[in-house]
């Protein structure tokens, strides 16, 4: 086989390998997944009191530009429920947590019921809906 076309056709492969990869990642930014087998996060981990009723908790970059995105959505939604509290945690430089609740990629949100189980992620930006049923399925510790 000509070695011109062994590269060109390597490099179309590349190009197709790179695009699904991007679609599904797209595809799963925002989804809120429920885990019914969550670990416990205190507030003697994050450094900050959680919320009485639930606690949406940042994993953030200093370079992630959809992170300021998702504080805004997550503050909104801490301001208009006084038991619910919002925490950001940097990824950078909490590698524990970040290896310990398996955050690849940021803006990862863990919510956390009043114990501080762990009952839903999500990572990317989600829809305000999204945030809300999020924090209510945590409010009632599903």
């Amino acid at each position: 086989m000509d070695p011109l076309l062994l590269r060109a056709a390597l490099l179309v492969c590349a190009v197709a390998v790179c695009a699904l990869v991007a679609g599904i990642l797209r595809r799963r930014a925002g989804r809120v997944r429920v885990v019914t087998d969550g670990a416990v996060l205190s507030a003697a981990d994050v450094g900050q009191p959680l919320g009485t009723a639930a606690t949406l908790v940042q994993f953030s970059t200093a370079t992630c530009a959809p992170c300021r995105t998702v504080r805004r959505l997550l503050d909104e939604q801490a301001a208009a429920d006084p038991g619910v509290a919002h925490l950001e945690v940097d990824a950078e430089r909490r590698l524990d947590l970040a290896r310990r609740f398996h955050v690849l990629r940021t803006p990862t949100v863990l919510v956390l019921d009043a114990g501080g189980r762990v009952t839903a992620r999500f990572s990317g930006v989600p829809t305000a809906d999204q945030v809300r049923d999020a924090v209510l399925a945590g409010a009632r510790g599903r």
